[in-house]
């Protein structure tokens, strides 16, 4: 049963209270704050009781920790237990969690890259394309679209919807990886990829697998080249022109070189 016609101070005294006991489950009040894209001094006060969160962040923090606003008003342990997802699930919190937070924008930027890879369904082809990396609530997450002619060649829609796949990413000692599902999880990717030291902090190299069963003709597993090109569409347009297949040939030499053509992936 709520309590009515509580004081200004009771009310923060509440929301600070459950605040905390949210808090709980993450590693540090700083880790916290910067996911949630809050400042640490104004989050402690919050934590204090010493003032209530804008309405807009307010709305941060409850989509943040799945509860409502209720959190304003009753302590969270009434509350109805929030749904878990499954990478955010306790389950899995101690194995994924501090990957996933760990990838920062001095470890894989926020913007527009280009990748290159073999194509997986003609030996002699490469795809060329564009990703968009971007950030919300301290999570990682990638989206770009399957090349109309490849989706043409196994018979499917090249619409905008059916071609999207989005993932998200994680860090671990030796580079990053993310998972690529496109919508209704028709097809699923896994892909790695590593800093290239030598080439002033805008190539990454690694593979890239999909999951399909084993078959004569054709890879499941091939190297992959990502470069970044910026963190806005101006700087992604030149290179979006030369999307699609393409032959080695035109591939640009460096790029050809890190991808070792000649060499049998292992």
């Amino acid at each position: 049963m709520l309590k009515h016609n509580r004081s200004p101070a009771e009310l923060r005294t509440v929301f600070g209270e459950n605040l905390r006991k949210l808090s709980r489950a993450y590693p540090s009040i700083s880790e916290l704050s910067r996911r949630l894209g809050i400042n640490r001094t104004q989050f402690n006060r919050y934590i204090s009781g010493e003032s209530f969160p804008r309405p807009d962040v307010l709305d941060r923090i409850c989509s943040f920790f799945a509860v409502d606003a209720r959190i304003l008003l009753e302590p969270v342990d009434t509350l109805d237990p929030p749904k878990e997802t499954v990478v955010h699930s306790q389950y899995l919190k101690d194995f994924f969690d501090t990957g996933i937070t760990r990838v920062t924008e001095e470890v894989f930027p926020t913007g527009f890259y280009r990748f290159t890879r073999r194509s997986f369904i003609s030996d002699d082809s490469f795809v060329v394309g564009i990703v968009h990396v971007h950030r919300i609530e301290g999570i990682t997450y990638i989206k770009g679209y399957e090349p109309r002619a490849g989706m043409q060649f196994q018979g499917l829609s090249t619409s905008g919807p059916t071609r999207e796949y989005r993932g998200y990413m994680t860090c671990h000692e030796d580079g990053v990886a993310f998972v690529l599902s496109r919508r209704n999880t028709l097809t699923y990717s896994f892909n790695y990829l590593a800093r290239v030291s030598a080439a002033e902090n805008s190539l990454w190299i690694g593979y890239v697998a999909r999951t399909i069963r084993e078959s004569e003709g054709g890879e499941r597993v091939t190297r992959m080249l990502y470069e970044y090109l910026g963190p806005t569409v101006r700087d992604a347009l030149p290179a979006a022109r030369g999307c699609g297949f393409t032959n080695a040939p035109d591939i640009i030499p460096f790029h050809k070189r890190m991808l070792q053509l000649g060499t049998p992936f292992r």
